[in-house]
């Protein structure tokens, strides 16, 4: 295996991540045409899919197509689009990205997208989004709806937050019913939100198996494909049966791994979205020094489920509300964070921290100038912090971040061989 193939492991679960990605997009092109199932759009970060599943709707995550265009190398003319409309360089690419191939009439797979019958804004953390959604809801002349989810300013939420939420939910659904003609069958919802418990305790063991020497999967590079079927299929039987070989296939790799005698060169957390316009140059710098990412906090957008959280069938509406308040990484405040990152380099036995500052993401990119501090001279934890954007590809200079990268591995490995000389002598 060379050793740019390390951080990239390709199986038949690659296979069944674009069926069921397609399949996705094929009912979005159905729904297009035919009006049926509706969609609704929203947020990936606290999405109540399971309320969505359970009326049999469709969910569309603008997000989940600006990244597809990104990752696609499509962004830039929608971007430039939503810029020649009157969004500024400094608006955050995912909005731009998808704005403006609104209004260019593109799309990640040429196909058409339906005209949401709602446009739900699932508020969580990000003031940006709340007027992305509001022009999704003009452009397309569809309804909006908006939650308004607490931020999470202690360690866990109030009883009153949690429970603000849940009126607000059954609200949604009042609308929900008034849309699909059809009365809420909470037989259904308990079915969707069990399939999601169930999703989340495999994608969790997953996530601990990267704990591993060696980890069998890249938890930042690798964990994209799991993350598209995590937002889209989480509360159906198909994301239950995804996940379940997700992680049959890596308690097999890690033996396999075992014993092959894989090793890792370095262990790395990292924060923040990829450069999906140059995801596989960004990759392959990692990729060059044996390096594997053990825990990302990027993967975490769906949900913390690898703390313990999962949604509870008992609890449906409640469970959800905690998802939205307590267990998304884009509520959580700068603290929270940093304590979630120290978590994964203690726990999951990190060299080092990778900081990607994505410039016109304020939200993630926030408070990252104080984490590189706290991480690097309050810890001691060898820490990178290099820019770009997520889905512009003009912030990209990959002879800069070779160097910079470059670089911080050859620190990186004087520093391993340091703490070990001191730990044996």
């Amino acid at each position: 295996m060379q050793e740019t193939d390390r951080t990239e492991y390709r199986s038949n679960l690659h296979q069944r991540q674009k069926e069921l990605m397609l399949g996705w997009y094929d009912r979005l092109a159905e729904s297009a045409e035919t009006g049926t199932p509706p969609a609704v759009s929203m947020m990936v970060s606290g999405a109540c899919v399971e309320l969505i599943e359970a009326f049999d709707m469709l969910p569309l995550y603008p997000e989940v197509n600006a990244l597809q265009l990104a990752i696609r190398r499509q962004s830039l003319e929608p971007i430039l689009a939503a810029e020649e409309f009157g969004y500024t360089s400094d608006n955050c690419a995912y909005v731009k990205a998808d704005i403006g191939a609104y209004l260019k009439g593109i799309t990640p797979t040429g196909s058409p997208l339906p005209k949401p019958a709602l446009v739900l804004c699932n508020f969580v953390g990000c003031n940006t989004y709340v007027k992305w959604f509001e022009h999704v809801a003009v452009i397309m002349d569809a309804p909006l709806y908006v939650l308004d989810v607490p931020f999470l300013r202690t360690g866990e939420p109030s009883a009153d937050a949690i429970a603000y939420v849940v009126r607000q939910l059954k609200e949604l659904v009042v609308k929900l019913e008034e849309i699909t003609g059809r009365r809420l069958d909470m037989d259904k919802l308990r079915e969707a939100v069990w399939c999601s418990s169930q999703v989340e305790e495999s994608w969790s063991k997953i996530k601990h198996l990267a704990r591993r020497s060696p980890s069998p999967f890249d938890a930042y590079f690798d964990a994209i494909t799991l993350m598209g079927p995590l937002y889209v299929h989480r509360a159906s039987r198909a994301g239950v049966a995804f996940f379940q070989q997700a992680l049959e296939e890596f308690e097999e790799k890690a033996e396999r791994d075992r014993e092959a005698g894989v090793r890792e060169r370095f262990r790395l957390v990292f924060e923040g979205p990829p450069p999906y316009p140059h995801f596989r140059a960004f990759r392959d710098m990692f990729a060059k020094w044996n390096a594997c990412a053990v825990a990302s906090t990027y993967s975490t957008v769906g949900g913390l489920w690898e703390f313990g959280a999962r949604h509870d069938p008992d609890h449906p509406f409640e469970s959800i509300a905690l998802h939205m308040i307590e267990h998304n990484v884009t509520n959580r405040n700068l603290l929270q964070r940093n304590e979630q990152i120290k978590r994964y380099v203690e726990e999951w036995d990190a060299d080092g921290v990778i900081i990607h500052f994505v410039k016109s993401c304020r939200l993630f990119s926030a408070g990252q100038g104080d984490m590189r501090e706290y991480f690097s001279r309050t810890l001691g934890v060898p820490t990178l912090y290099v820019e770009s954007d997520l889905a512009d590809p003009r912030y990209f200079s990959t002879a800069q971040l070779q160097t910079r990268v470059d670089a911080y591995f050859e620190a990186l490995e004087m520093h391993k061989s340091a703490r070990h000389g001191a730990l044996v002598g």
